[in-house]
Order: structure tokens, then sequence, then C-alpha cells
């Protein structure tokens, strides 16, 4: 920011909400609903455009299912998530959650296979489960080692992540948030009422900050730094030519 702009920035009151939200991706989004939607006064601010292909929300799909191998205790947070996603795809009118069936798979004694085994059985969850064999001929696209194991939920699938941001940032906006795209946090600071944000285009101030940043967060929160550290994952998107061996 300009010195000038700087200047009269200061010489104003900030503008003052319930909440400040930092970082506009796939959690963001849905926080600045959230509270929107219980009246609270939000903005929302996104250093980059809004979707953007930089953060952990870009791509085509992201998958999802109720069994999570990493531990049980998802499954009851996976529940209130699908119940969520339909919310927005009612408010919104967008196809968003794609129920397609998903398979977990790997050695009998596989964390993937045992975990997501382990969270079907606890939470009594729909699944079946296949030898590598038996996933084979019922998925002929899967050619996969004689001793894997698979867990197959019909209740899983995938989300359209970009188009989820999109909706739910509209959403949030019909209930009165404001969002900022290309609008970078240079700084925040406790006050006695709350908090008070520096951006490269002006000062805020709220009750409570939400910081959904992501990759960014170790820039905004300064003991996060060494702490939380970002890797790039590099996903890829196929087309097969014979889609018919992978549905059921």
């Amino acid at each position: 920011m300009h010195r000038h702009n700087r200047r009269d920035v200061i010489n104003r009151l900030p503008k003052r909400f319930n909440t400040i939200v930092v970082g506009v991706g796939g959690m963001g989004s849905a926080t600045c609903y959230e509270l929107a939607k219980r009246g609270k006064r939000v903005l929302g601010l996104e250093q980059y455009d809004i979707p953007h292909d930089l953060g952990s929300s870009h791509g085509h799909t992201r998958i999802i299912r109720l069994a999570y191998y990493e531990d049980p205790s998802y499954v009851m947070l996976l529940h209130r998530s699908y119940e969520l996603w339909e919310e927005i795809e009612l408010v919104s009118d967008e196809h968003l959650l794609h129920i397609t069936g998903s398979i977990d798979a790997g050695p009998a004694d596989s964390w993937v296979f045992k975990g997501s085994w382990q969270s079907c059985i606890e939470h009594n969850l729909p699944h079946e489960v296949l030898t590598g064999q038996e996933l084979s001929r019922r998925f002929p696209g899967y050619q996969l080692p004689y001793n894997t194991m698979a867990l197959y939920q019909p209740k899983g699938g995938f989300l359209t992540p970009e188009r989820c941001i999109v909706a739910y940032v509209w959403a949030a906006q019909k209930h009165g948030a404001e969002i900022h795209g290309r609008e970078r946090v240079l700084d925040w600071e406790p006050i006695p009422d709350g908090v008070r944000v520096t951006t490269t285009r002006d000062i805020y101030e709220a009750d409570s900050l939400v910081i959904t940043a992501g990759a960014w967060n170790y820039k905004i929160v300064d003991y996060l730094d060494g702490l939380a550290v970002p890797e790039r994952q590099v996903l890829a998107w196929l087309q097969p030519t014979r889609p018919e061996y992978f549905t059921a």
C-alpha cells in the first residue's frame, strides 16, 4: 500500500465485524457461510482469486467417504458433513456431492484397509470386504496384487471443490457476508475488545478471528513457523478409455 493511502486508513475508524475469516478456500468459505447464516457480520479475506489454483482446494475432485482409516472418531463428523453438503446443494442449486462408491485397499494388515474396516464395524456402516481377485472381477479396471484386501463403501464419492467454494461464497454473501479477493493480510494483533487486522488494502476490527489459510497459516500465526510445514502434493486426473471397467 502506498504511504499516503496508509495514512488515510489510519486516520479513520476501522470497519468492524463480528468475525474475520482469513483464507476463503474450502474451509474458509464454509466458515463464512455458517457464521453469516447465524446472523454474524462476517468478513472473508483471500489473498488470491476465489477460487485459485495454489491451495489444497484446487482441482477437479476430492474424495469423500464415511469410514476414515485414520480413526473411527471421524465417522460422526462425516455423517454431519454429508448433511451439510446436501444443505449447500439445496441452497445453491448446485450438484456438488457425487455418490459413486469408494474403495480403500491394501495388504490385509495395512492401516488403510484395517482402519477403514474398523470404522465401518464400530459405526455399523454399509460396506463390503473384497479380496484383490474379487475386486478385479467386479471392477476390471483394478488389477491389484493377489494379497490385496479392499473395502468398498457404497456411500463414498467425490466433491467438486472449486464449485463448492463458489457455492459457499455465494451463499455467505446472500446472508450479508463481505468477501474480499486479492487482499492479503499483513498483520493482526489482539486489542481490548477483539482483534485488529491489517491488509494490503485496509485495517479492520472484529470480535474474533478465524484463520483458515492452509499452507499460509504459518505466515499468519508465528508460532506455527517451523511446526506446520506445507508440502506440495501433486495430483492427477485420468480419463479411462473404458469407464465401464470402474463401475459396479
